[in-house]
């Protein structure tokens, strides 16, 4: 009922929207051109350019230029003039805000088409950052201002490599344009970024005339969903209900926002793509699903006609300061679900990501065709009456802002390379696509297999990656490949994978297990207990935790367990929780709670007696 209602106010407003043609202007939109092909699903992670992750991948795709030595002849100088050159990362995780992919940024290291700023650019953020003039929390260590020019490799991707060599990898995938997160996203779904340049979400308060490709599809009876983490058995009203309130929270701070800490975190309210026009969240949530329910979905074959699967930005998008293996583990999973789920026969699944995340490419960004004629502008930091105001009463926010934000304001050119694979049974063995695509490459796939509409110049003037596909013969992937184990299992780094942002005990068990490595229960609540026999205590010096053996059975086998076992749905997967008593490893007498993770991994935690 409420999506009725909003389609049909949004048909009203957006009557007189001009509509690109139809791939088959002379047959009905929504009729099914590719019946080959009943899933397209986007896998879209964040914030890494093809350099940073395949470009010393060997023997397929445009990847660094090398010198003799075998390692990268690339090169940046910094503000002091010294020369800086490509360099592998010692550690998988990311350090906090440098590089940046800020708006200011990302043209900085464009350098009119000469790639040369992207140490400079770190500078840049650190120093505004000593001066307490940044919009979020930067890393200052001098030594981290080359981080943009470094690069991981197969030892630390072994998943996303094997990919890369296995299915057909595009290697003039771009970014829509040379922004953030959000404005490229938009982008993904709705052809323009109606003049967003950064990540505010007193920014997003609008919504295209032509609306999104989500709007085209429920309009043609053609089903979709946006697949997300969110807390296991949440009712969808209930979720809905959460997400308004936070919603109204956030355009009441916008009203009256004058501390840029109130900016700080606003990505986090964000956990779904379809989010980035909140004015479309009433009908969109009829959409969105929880990360379990895609698993579940990939398995019996009933995924939608479209999806979007998007990991946890807080914890496992690869966005800096993330350890980038949470989200190849996550990205590991959704593929190998897909491919070994009763509807592989007839999928398409695009791995890509939404920008360069400050990190370097060799290829420059060639000039895009403007989706509209909206010009880049924001709210806080463009000229304008509130701008004004606001740089007597909170001029560190203005100026935080103005230093996001400088650089042209047009959409007239492309962002950076990202990686970007076509996974499907029909993909061509051993092929490279190096035409220039762009997320709107997406928009043009979905119209070419449904007859729809273009939303707007930028996806009119699209090429979808069809090449790297043969509908013809038979399909070369109909038995899935092997593909390498990712650097850590998923399951193996998780608490019970309930959404940590849902539930204070998860998210002081995730805490720990972050910080340490080793899990440790709190008090549960009520609503959490799986059995009256728990009684835990808060107290982290009673516990002897992170005991980790690979067969349950070899921990319970001489356990006389005296409480009963459940079956809880614990995020994306089913995670078999029970309680016992007894002897652990022959020493210690107690409470001890067993999990069983996804891939067989126990973990124990013990309430000593």
């Amino acid at each position: 009922m409420l999506e009725h209602r909003e389609m049909k106010r949004l048909a009203r407003g957006r009557a007189a929207a001009p509509y690109g043609p139809r791939p088959r202007p002379a047959r009905p939109a929504g009729i099914d051109l590719l019946p080959q092909i009943k899933h397209i699903v986007v896998l879209m992670m964040e914030n890494h350019s093809y350099d940073n992750y395949l470009g010393m991948l060997s023997g397929r795709g445009d990847g660094f230029p090398l010198a003799p030595d075998g390692q990268p002849d690339v090169f940046n100088d910094t503000a002091d003039g010294e020369t800086i050159r490509a360099f592998p990362l010692p550690s998988t995780v990311q350090h906090q805000g440098v590089p940046s992919q800020s708006w200011h940024a990302t043209h900085q290291q464009w350098g009119e088409g000469k790639c040369d700023g992207f140490v400079t650019s770190a500078q840049e953020v650190q120093a505004e950052a000593r001066a307490d003039t940044a919009a979020d929390p930067v890393d200052t260590a001098p030594e981290t201002a080359t981080v943009g020019l470094g690069y991981w490799s197969e030892r630390d991707l072994p998943f996303y490599y094997g990919l890369a060599r296995t299915f057909p990898l595009a290697d003039r995938w771009f970014s829509s344009c040379l922004g953030p997160t959000f404005p490229n996203r938009r982008f993904l779904i709705a052809g323009t970024a109606r003049g967003l340049i950064d990540d505010s979400p007193y920014d997003l308060l609008d919504y295209p005339p032509a609306g999104t490709i989500f709007d085209l599809l429920t309009e043609h009876g053609i089903s979709w969903a946006d697949y997300h983490p969110v807390a296991s058995g949440q009712p969808q009203w209930r979720h809905y209900a959460r997400h308004s309130r936070k919603m109204t929270g956030r355009r009441l701070r916008s009203a009256v926002r004058a501390l840029p800490a109130v900016s700080q975190g606003a990505h986090k309210d964000i956990q779904f793509t379809a989010d980035v026009f909140p004015l479309g969240i009433g009908r969109y949530m009829q959409h969105v699903r929880g990360l379990d329910q895609f698993f579940a979905d990939a398995a019996r074959g009933t995924l939608p006609a479209f999806s979007i699967v998007d990991p946890d930005f807080g914890a496992y998008s690869e966005e800096n300061p993330q350890d980038i293996r949470k989200g190849e583990s996550f990205a590991a999973e959704v593929i190998n679900r897909v491919m070994h789920g009763a509807g592989w026969p007839h999928t398409v699944l695009i791995w890509v990501y939404d920008e360069h995340g400050g990190y370097y490419d060799h290829v420059p960004p060639p000039p895009a065709i403007p989706p509209d004629d909206v010009e880049g502008r924001s709210a806080i930091g463009s000229p304008n009456a509130l701008t004004s105001c606001l740089r007597v009463v909170a001029p560190g926010l203005v100026q935080s802002k103005e230093n996001l934000n400088q650089g042209p304001q047009r959409y007239d050119r492309y962002g950076f390379r990202v990686p970007a694979v076509i996974v499907s049974p029909y993909a061509r063995a051993g092929y490279v696509c190096s035409q220039t695509f762009d997320h709107t490459s997406v928009l043009k796939l979905v119209q070419e297999k449904w007859n729809l509409p273009a939303l707007t110049a930028r996806d009119a003037a699209a090429r979808a990656p069809l090449d790297a596909l043969d509908l013809t013969g038979e399909p070369a992937f109909l038995k899935p490949p092997v593909l390498p184990e990712p650097s850590l299992r998923w399951g193996t780094w998780q608490a019970l994978g309930l959404d940590e942002h849902d539930h204070p005990d998860i998210r002081a068990w995730s805490q720990a297990l972050r910080q340490t490595g080793r899990p440790i229960i709190p008090e549960l609540s009520d609503d959490l207990a799986l059995s009256d026999a728990a009684q835990w205590s808060a107290l982290a010096d009673g516990w002897r935790t992170g005991l980790t053996m690979p067969d349950r059975a070899v921990l319970a086998a001489d356990q006389d367990r005296t409480a009963a076992s459940s079956v809880r749905e614990a995020g994306s997967e089913q995670v078999f929780a029970d309680l016992w008593t007894g002897r652990s490893a022959g020493t210690v007498s107690g409470t001890y709670l067993t999990t069983v993770a996804p891939g067989g991994v126990t973990l124990i935690s013990a309430a000593p007696a």
